[in-house]
């Protein structure tokens, strides 16, 4: 038994579309979930929509024809002569059309779960309707019928006993005879109200499903060719990884490797369920394979995290920066979602560097300064390297200011500013 994720950029177009479905048409036609995320860059759309909506904006009507149109453009691209396979995803239609219709309620994290999770599940209506088209035993599962979660909007944390019953008892048998399509990135609070895992958290739904399911394996299919040493984006020459340690795995995903979603590797560990990383674009290469082995990282790997902010925190009393203070800023940060990349201590100040999120440092800001005087820089980058050596730090420091510096025994963390960059001064904030 296998799961299957598939990200956006699979299935951005009809194209694409085909593309996942000739892969999925060479694996048996059953024994197979496959978790499929919204199409190509639909989910920052449905965003802008559910601002717009809850600004009650006029654009919001605009905004949501474009993203309307473009998935009926794949539609009329793959459906042919034959459009009543495709009858599902106009009743998601409708749907969200009937929810625009009506006064947004207050909790806009609630609105945003109930609007954004349309990405999913109109790209698994297109994808299944695809498939059966074509003549392939395809059965489509809403995942919010299995998933359950707490009500934390926007990060619902998943209730692991309930989901195992609920994915065993709907899948166990359905399995045996079909290939099911189902949604990454969503879940429900068991009280009829849509929850997400968190952006790009449809590698995490996959590792869930495998977990529930005692799948003998998880692939993620994605554009690069595996698991690289360094984003192409910021690194010239990057080396493909055939082999990842479960540990070296985690660890990569924690600092912000792109390619796995954080929380997805322990379920997988917990169950030695091995997890392979091939790209959809050539399907016959191996790829990445994440596991149980003895060997470490063969070569150092690059992490780059951009528009981070240097928060440094100084108490106002004469007091040291002990473990109530400690106690205090994590539970403030914890409260308005502010995830901490990298935080370093002295005696009488306490420094973190943090994604640059203006509406949740706002939030977050006037608490602090309740008992600390604050300064802070913008506009830096956060290097991680692993298994790092001189060479490698020198390497990335060209051109750049160092401002704050971690190392561990087999990880570095940098804090740059671009010396081509206007001079970042220390604010205060008002």
């Amino acid at each position: 038994m296998q799961v299957f994720k598939f990200g956006g950029a699979s299935v951005k177009d009809a194209q694409g579309i085909r593309n996942v479905a000739g892969i999925i048409q060479q694996q048996p036609p059953k024994q197979l979930v496959v978790v499929v995320s919204a199409m190509g860059e639909t989910t920052n759309e449905l965003e802008k929509l559910t601002w717009a909506y809850l600004g009650r904006e006029a654009a919001k009507d605009t905004i949501w024809q474009h993203i309307r149109a473009r998935h009926e453009h794949v539609i009329n691209n793959l459906a042919g002569d034959n459009r009543e396979p495709f009858e599902g995803v106009y009743e998601l239609f409708s749907a969200v059309e009937n929810l625009l219709a009506e006064e947004p309620e207050p909790n806009g994290d609630k609105v945003y779960d109930q609007l954004v999770s349309f990405g999913e599940l109109l790209s698994t209506r297109i994808l299944n309707a695809h498939l059966n088209q074509s003549g392939l035993d395809s059965y489509w599962v809403d995942a919010r019928r299995l998933i359950r979660t707490d009500d934390t909007y926007r990060e619902g944390k998943v209730d692991w006993d309930r989901t195992g019953e609920h994915i065993t008892d709907t899948l166990a048998d359905l399995i045996e005879t079909s290939v099911v399509i189902t949604q990454g990135f969503i879940g429900n609070t068991g009280e009829g109200y849509t929850t997400t895992l968190g952006r790009d958290g449809s590698d995490y739904t996959a590792a869930i499903f495998a977990y529930c399911l005692n799948a003998e394996r998880v692939t993620i299919w994605k554009d690069v060719p595996g698991v690289l040493n360094a984003d192409p984006k910021w690194f010239d020459e990057t080396v493909k990884i055939d082999q990842l340690t479960y540990q070296d795995a985690i660890e990569l995903a924690y600092y912000g490797a792109t390619v796995i979603h954080p929380k997805t590797i322990k379920p997988l560990q917990n169950k030695n369920i091995p997890l392979y990383v091939r790209s959809f674009l050539q399907p016959q290469e191996p790829g990445t394979v994440i596991g149980h082995f003895e060997k470490h990282l063969p070569v150092p790997s690059f992490i780059f995290k951009m528009n981070q902010t240097l928060i440094s925190l100084h108490p106002k009393d004469f007091s040291f920066i002990a473990e109530e203070n400690l106690s205090k800023i994590f539970g403030h940060f914890a409260e308005y979602g502010v995830k901490i990349n990298l935080m370093q201590n002295t005696a009488i100040s306490f420094s973190v560097v943090v994604d640059h999120r203006p509406e949740r440092l706002a939030r977050l800001m006037p608490h602090l300064q309740e008992n600390f005087r604050i300064t802070y820089n913008e506009g830096l980058e956060l290097i991680t390297i692993r298994h790092y050596d001189e060479k490698t730090i020198d390497r990335v420091l060209v051109h750049k200011k160092l401002l704050l510096e971690q190392k561990s025994r087999y990880t570095v963390q940098l804090v740059v500013k671009d010396e081509a960059s206007s001079p970042t001064p220390e604010l205060t904030p008002e």
